[in-house]
């Protein structure tokens, strides 16, 4: 199995950090500071009501709190700590950087904080499916009886992992590009880019920027930098990167393998890197039916999370069995019933054009339920892709004319019907118009290519929405 990596001791005795931003990676981190003798003063830009509590707990342990006021930069600060969500261009940075104060994130910090012979990370990032690959990877790893644990950006806090009682051996990191724009001394034992695609521009700048983000997550590779085959830009990443002396580079493709490759051949999928003599030899690992639900994003998820789990000595036999327990979170490609012959699946995870692009791909035919807030996206590239397999397309939410506007352009046979509500309701007219057009054998997916938030708290409220409508449509058998 990999190695361990040491850590390195830190003297924060007195040493005054700022933290920006509360909320589920500020508090922590203003806690493990102030325990290890830090003068933590955290600021936030809100001051609502659950920000005064959340401030009034904290001054309670002798951290200060600055509501209100995130722009500027405390006096003495000697390091910022930041919240993933804070863009890089804040005031508070600006000042930090002119200052010649060092800006971590909460990822940085955790790295920094490990104790001796701390878990080797296995990261993963990408435009999309980074949870699934994280969990499926966490399944893999325990299924070789390994102590692990998936964290990160999958919603359970790197410091609380790093720092607490439980030992691991391993643990599956998923990291975001706003982790990994703050994290730069961060090591992984192995990491994979699983895909790029325009996402978070807002954020970073340039799609130049948002890549060298991503890109982050090779640097310092110990054994392998998987990338994907069939996306040039991630292996363009690999070529760039900084990486330890005998590091990899491992691609995973949905097709035949080459050698340093693993693959799909005949309905299996195989390893064509961690073997001897890789030429000519390959290891046989699962089945694509070993895969749920086995569409093709998802097979090449699998393959990555394989391929590090491969790079950290697992054999082939827990790739099986970690697979074939592994089941998706709610939302992610999720089949909710079948009525008449006509199969319902939601994936409303899918809020841009690249994750609903590799949900179209999935079926075939289809009507397609898709809109909410486009986010800046344009989806003629979308609709010329997947314009062979729609059999309907049903259009909510508030940027819904951009999607019909390209459906007009480059697949004006497709009926579509335009829901002109952005209520809560609109979801079930929205299934009930989908199952009109809907012929048995079809395929109604919701997979919006948009955010949510115009219409619903989340993509698990818009998928629950959607789930419950499928669910009545079923109980009053007018599908």
């Amino acid at each position: 199995m990999g190695s361990r990596q040491v850590s390195e001791e830190l003297d924060w005795q007195g040493k005054h950090v700022t933290v920006a931003g509360l909320g589920v990676s500020g508090i922590p981190a203003a806690r493990a500071l102030a325990a290890r003798g830090a003068v933590v003063t955290v600021v936030n830009d809100g001051d609502d009501e659950r920000s005064r509590t959340q401030a009034a707990e904290l001054e309670g342990e002798g951290i200060t709190v600055r509501l209100g006021d995130g722009a500027t930069l405390p006096a003495g600060t000697e390091l910022v700590v930041t919240t993933p969500g804070w863009q890089p261009d804040k005031p508070l940075f600006t000042a930090a950087a002119e200052a010649g104060v060092e800006i971590w994130g909460d990822v940085e910090l955790a790295w920094r904080l490990r104790g001796p012979g701390a878990a080797p990370w296995l990261a993963i990032t990408g435009t999309n499916g980074k949870t699934t690959t994280t969990r499926m990877l966490a399944s893999i790893l325990e299924a070789a009886g390994l102590r692990t644990a998936a964290v990160g950006n999958i919603g359970v806090s790197l410091l609380d992992a790093v720092l607490g009682d439980e030992e691991y051996d391993v643990l599956a990191v998923e990291l975001s590009s706003y982790q990994l724009h703050w994290a730069p001394s961060v090591r992984a034992h192995s990491g994979a880019v699983l895909n790029l695609a325009p996402d978070h521009l807002d954020w970073h700048g340039s799609m130049e920027a948002y890549a060298a983000d991503k890109g982050r997550v090779y640097g310092g590779n110990q054994v392998a930098c998987v990338y994907n085959v069939a996306d040039r830009a991630t292996e363009d990443l690999v070529r760039e990167a900084d990486v330890e002396e005998g590091c990899r580079a491992i691609g995973f493709t949905l097709g035949t393998p080459g050698p340093s490759q693993l693959g799909v051949v005949e309905g299996i999928l195989v390893d064509r890197a961690f073997v001897e003599n890789r030429q000519k030899n390959a290891q046989e690992l699962a089945e694509v039916a070993d895969v749920q639900p086995p569409a093709p994003h998802n097979i090449a998820n699998a393959l990555a999370a394989a391929a590090l789990a491969r790079a950290f000595g697992v054999e082939a036999k827990a790739v099986r069995d970690g697979l074939r327990a592994f089941r998706p979170d709610p939302h992610r490609i999720e089949l909710v019933e079948e009525i008449g012959g006509v199969t319902y699946v939601d994936d409303s995870k899918a809020t841009n054009t690249h994750a609903a692009e590799a949900s179209l791909a999935a079926y075939d035919p289809i009507v397609w339920i898709a809109g909410g807030l486009a986010k800046g996206a344009t989806f003629d590239e979308l609709v010329q892709k997947s314009a062979k397999r729609l059999r309907g397309a049903v259009l909510i939410g508030a940027d819904r004319a951009l999607i019909r506007e390209a459906l007009t352009r480059h697949a004006p046979e497709v009926p579509v019907v335009d829901l002109d509500r952005t209520d809560t309701g609109a979801m079930s007219e929205a299934v009930r118009e989908a199952a009109r057009l809907a012929r048995p054998g079809d395929t109604v997916l919701l997979a919006p290519a948009c955010a949510s938030m115009d219409m619903f708290t989340n993509y698990n409220k818009r998928g629950e929405a959607f789930a419950d409508a499928v669910r009545a449509l079923a109980a009053t058998g007018d599908a």
